[in-house]
């Protein structure tokens, strides 16, 4: 069951027009990962696979193949509403990035 993870993945990301890269700023992984998960050479950690499943409103059971049944609403979005989310996660993503190089730096000094 768990090989459809992969398979699962990649299909969710295309149906969305997701980059691999865009999808990783979402996850705050890299690139790297999201093909090592798409070719299943790797698998995700469960706070990961929980994140997947926030990102495109699936569950954990169907990502990782224990059901066939994926909500009906999650590609109604309109072209605006995305556009906000993209941007609104562009955002909470640069934050992110500035609080790590923030801890990095002070860890740094302690």
């Amino acid at each position: 069951m768990v090989f459809l993870f992969s398979s699962r993945l990649k299909t969710l990301r295309q149906s969305m027009n997701l980059a691999q890269e865009q999808l990783a700023c979402l996850l705050g992984v890299d690139r790297s990962t999201i093909s090592s998960y798409e070719s299943n050479m790797r698998q995700p950690s469960l706070d990961t696979l929980w994140r997947i499943a926030d990102v495109f409103g699936v569950s954990t059971d169907y990502l990782l193949g224990r059901t066939n049944h994926m909500p009906d609403h999650i590609f109604d979005l309109e072209e605006d509403d995305i556009a906000q989310l993209w941007k609104m996660a562009f955002l909470i993503s640069e934050k992110n990035r500035r609080i790590h190089q923030f801890e990095q730096r002070r860890e740094g000094v302690s």
